[in-house]
C-alpha cells in the first residue's frame, strides 16, 4: 500500500471513525494525525462533498485518499479537475459491517453465521448491545486498543478477502507481529 505524505482518511460512519481514532491515538497505524488533512478523521461519503470541503484548498503535495467503508461497490468519482492533487484513492473494506469487530471480539462469529442477521442486528439482538452504532457505546467498548487489534486480526484470519482488497489489518504497523 503506497501512501502519500498527506492523507485524507475518510470514514463512512461513526464506528469506523472511533476505531481509526483509537488506533491513531495508540500509534498503531502506518500513518499519524500529522499526516492527515486538517489533522483529523473525515466523516464524509460523497466525492462531491469531499471536493468542496477539502480539495479546493491549496496544498503542495499530492494526497492519498484513504476510505474506510463496508461497501465494495460504492463509487467515489472525483472531478478530473482535482486529479493533479490526488496520488491515489485506497479503499479499506470492513464488509459486511464494521460491527464484525465486536462479533469477533466477543468470540461469536459462529453464532453470527448461523443467525443469518446483519452484523449490527446480531449485536443488538443476540449480544444485547442496544446502541451499537452510537459513539458513546463505541468509545467505551473499544476503550482498550488491544481489543480492536484482536478483532482486526480475527477478521483477517477468518475472512475471504478478495485479491487486491485492503482491510484494517493492512493499516496496522508491524502487521506480521499481529497475524
Amino acid at each position: 500500500m503506497e501512501l502519500s505524505k498527506h492523507i485524507a482518511c475518510i470514514c463512512e460512519g461513526t464506528a469506523e471513525q472511533v476505531v481509526i481514532e483509537r488506533l491513531l491515538d495508540a500509534d498503531k497505524l502506518i500513518f499519524t494525525y500529522e499526516n492527515m488533512l486538517e489533522g483529523e478523521v473525515i466523516l464524509c461519503r460523497g466525492a462531491k462533498n469531499f471536493e468542496k470541503q477539502y480539495l479546493r484548498k491549496d496544498f503542495n503535495d499530492k494526497i492519498t485518499i484513504l476510505r474506510i467503508l463496508d461497501s465494495r461497490h460504492e463509487k467515489f468519482n472525483l472531478s478530473k479537475a482535482y486529479a493533479p492533487k490526488i496520488n491515489n484513492v485506497i479503499n479499506v473494506i470492513t464488509a459486511p459491517e464494521i460491527e464484525m469487530l465486536i462479533i469477533f471480539n466477543e468470540n461469536k462469529y459462529d453464532d453470527y453465521k448461523q443467525s443469518k442477521r446483519k452484523p449490527s442486528e446480531f449485536c443488538k439482538i443476540n449480544l444485547k448491545y442496544k446502541n451499537v452504532k452510537g459513539k458513546e457505546f463505541l468509545n467505551a467498548y473499544f476503550n482498550d486498543v488491544d481489543t480492536i487489534i484482536f478483532a482486526i486480526k480475527e477478521y483477517k484470519r477468518v475472512s475471504k478477502i478478495p485479491k487486491g482488497e485492503y482491510v484494517l489489518a493492512d493499516l496496522l504497523k508491524w502487521i506480521d507481529a499481529f497475524i
